[in-house]
């Protein structure tokens, strides 16, 4: 099983938002761009505008979880931010997982090779 460590740092995240590849799906918009560790590592952004604190942990919840079951499909090394966008608020996880999948197919970066 694969290990991701999650993103924290603001520079890091901004340095994705400028200089990684973007795919965008319904619910959420994927930033990637490879690094040169031996894992993936994994931010999440909600916004303080979309809802509350305790719909914004659920929507983190349900990107984790997406993400966690589907580790395999995305390569090895990359670092990768979530944008969720205001249509995840009320998105069931079947949403939030056909989202993610989609933007995986759009994004070569992101996709692992076969």
């Amino acid at each position: 099983m694969k290990k991701t460590i999650a993103l924290k740092e603001n520079h890091e995240f901004r340095r994705l938002y400028h200089r990684g590849t973007s795919s965008a799906g319904r619910h959420h918009v994927l930033y990637c761009r490879k690094n040169r560790l031996g894992h993936n590592r994994l931010g999440l952004t909600v916004s303080a505008k979309l809802a509350c604190a305790v719909k914004r942990n659920r929507i983190k919840r349900l990107f984790r979880e997406a993400y966690r079951l589907h580790e395999d499909e995305f390569a090895t090394g990359v670092d990768l931010v979530l944008v969720a966008r205001a249509r995840a608020v009320g998105a069931t996880y079947q949403d939030i997982e056909k989202s993610l999948l989609r933007a995986l197919r759009e994004n070569k970066a992101a996709a692992a090779q076969p």
